[in-house]
């Protein structure tokens, strides 16, 4: 195990549904393009050379791993950041306006073309935290048609960088046969993005579907099925309701997070919301320099607090996401049912402190043994976890709820802990005179 995921190594469950795919697409006289990769060998394309028949497919694979060579064919990659979206949207358009400029007049015309790239992050001999990268296909639903185009970002989360190759060129095989045979039906697409892949090796926290047919997909609701589908942890959206990297927003900057169900946005969570952000900027700036600029505020809803999570509504979701950024919110849709696996999910991203607004309630649940249950550790380890160093957690009592830590629903057996935590000012509980309670 590691970083809560099972690691596998170069193993596949079935290799010859993979082989099927690329043959498939290497059999249809229509589907003509080509492939590009940096930063993880040549596996996507291996896969087609592999099924044989491929002279009919692809008209070109190649790698541009030297920085000068690869800005020489794309242009230069602004801060020299050559795994990223711009530099993967860089790779697609050249492809494809390339192959269209000196192939199209050679092919038939209803030939389909495309161009399929990816640029990534892979373990190497140096140890890398965060293996991760941009895979994208620019493709003709229709002969002679505008180019679509499907946009993911990826996590790789096997352990050796064969391990990650394989799955990274078996995550590309499945786009672009998805592209192809399941783009009609989007939800359909993003499950068969993990078809011939166990579960852990890779995560997708962000996809986006653009041109002529797919732009009318909703990648907002793309996004929460991506979740609901648990081929991502979490996914994030701006206060400006699109849909960001986790790493890029949480890197560097707090947090300050309130959970809920946020059926509606209420003034008495505003408040809360306020009065802590007050007091968690007072506290970093003093005992880590850290300035207001550097907070997030962010909305958590978790799709296990609904039950089974094929029964979530990604409609009724995005609506609820809709009213909190249009509050401001950072927003963050995930499948963390305690709160642990929250906190661990952001110290991922980021070590700065974290914050999180609760009511006594919720502080309760999270002293709950039954809650635990599973871990070597039991609620200590729980505990340890949802409060390593710079965590604090800003409590605050509904009117209909008492207003002492003292009378929390915790069990005698674990208050020595609740008091650690509180004499470290970890736990801090706001008096319900401190803020205004619409309820």
């Amino acid at each position: 195990m590691s970083n809560g995921y099972l690691l596998v190594g170069p193993m596949i469950e079935n290799s010859s549904r993979t082989i099927e795919k690329a043959l498939a697409i290497n059999l249809d006289s229509q589907i003509y393009g080509t492939i590009c990769e940096i930063g993880a060998g040549q596996e996507v394309a291996r896969w087609f050379f592999q099924a044989g028949a491929t002279a009919g497919t692809v008209a070109k694979t190649m790698s541009a791993y030297d920085m000068k060579f690869s800005d020489e064919i794309y242009g230069h990659a602004p801060g020299q950041r050559y795994v990223s979206r711009f530099r993967l949207e860089q790779m697609l358009q050249r492809e494809f306006d390339l192959l269209l400029s000196r192939i199209q007049g050679e092919k038939a015309t209803g030939t389909r073309f495309f161009a399929f790239a990816n640029t990534v992050c892979a373990q190497g001999f140096q140890k890398r935290e965060e293996c991760h990268g941009w895979v994208g296909v620019r493709f003709q639903m229709y002969p002679q048609s505008d180019p679509d185009e499907i946009i993911i970002h990826v996590r790789m989360l096997d352990s050796t960088n064969l391990a990650q190759q394989e799955a990274l060129g078996i995550l590309g095989v499945n786009l672009i046969h998805g592209g192809f045979h399941l783009a009609n039906v989007p939800q359909n697409l993003l499950v068969g993005l993990m078809d011939n892949l166990l579960w852990g090796r890779l995560e997708i926290d962000l996809v986006e579907f653009n041109g002529p047919n797919l732009g009318a997909v909703d990648s907002r609701l793309m996004a929460l099925e991506l979740v609901k589908s648990s081929l991502t942890r979490a996914v994030l959206f701006s206060p400006k309701g699109s849909v960001e990297i986790p790493a890029d927003a949480l890197y560097r900057n707090s947090s300050l997070v309130m959970r809920g169900k946020f059926q509606n946005v209420i003034k008495s969570d505003l408040d809360r919301f306020i009065d802590a952000r007050k007091r968690f900027q007072a506290d970093i700036q003093v005992n880590h320099g850290i300035g207001e600029e550097n907070i997030l505020c962010i909305a958590e809803l978790t799709m296990a607090q609904t039950g089974a999570i094929p029964q979530v509504d990604v409609a009724d979701y995005l609506a609820r996401v809709m009213r909190l950024t249009d509050s401001g919110f950072f927003v963050l849709i995930s499948e963390f049912y305690r709160f642990f696996r929250l906190r661990q999910y952001i110290a991922r991203y980021t070590t700065e402190p974290v914050a999180l607004v609760t009511d006594l309630a919720d502080l309760g649940d999270m002293f709950c043994e039954d809650h635990y249950e599973g871990l070597a550790g039991g609620i200590l380890e729980g505990i340890g976890k949802s409060f390593p160093p710079s965590t604090t957690a800003y409590v605050y009592p509904a009117m209909s709820e008492p207003s002492s830590l003292a009378d929390a629903s915790i069990k005698d057996n674990v208050r020595h802990v609740l008091d650690y935590l509180t004499s470290q000012n970890q736990i801090v509980l706001i008096s319900s005179c401190d803020v205004e309670d619409d309820e």
